[in-house]
């Protein structure tokens, strides 16, 4: 993949996209996301801060497997495990 140009929540579809240098793009449904990991409406909210406030790290997360560990995680440690 090449270098990551832009990244940011897309209103309309509900989904986080990543755009790269090369044209490439990873589109990312948060609602999908959101209904296999989270089992409240604490952990949602969660989610939810992050896919507004920090989309980037939202992706990270994901797409490295540590969302479970994310929204179970206490918050000090939440990005940086």
């Amino acid at each position: 993949m090449e270098r990551a140009v832009s990244c940011e929540f897309n209103l309309d579809t509900a989904c986080v996209e990543l755009k790269f240098a090369d044209g490439s793009m990873i589109s990312i449904d948060t609602i999908a996301v959101e209904n296999e990991v989270a089992d409240n409406m604490y952990q949602r909210s969660e989610l939810e801060w992050l896919i507004y406030n920090q989309p980037l790290d939202y992706v990270n997360v994901v797409l490295s497997g540590g969302l479970e560990k994310y929204i179970h995680g206490t918050p000090q440690h939440r990005l940086t495990d």
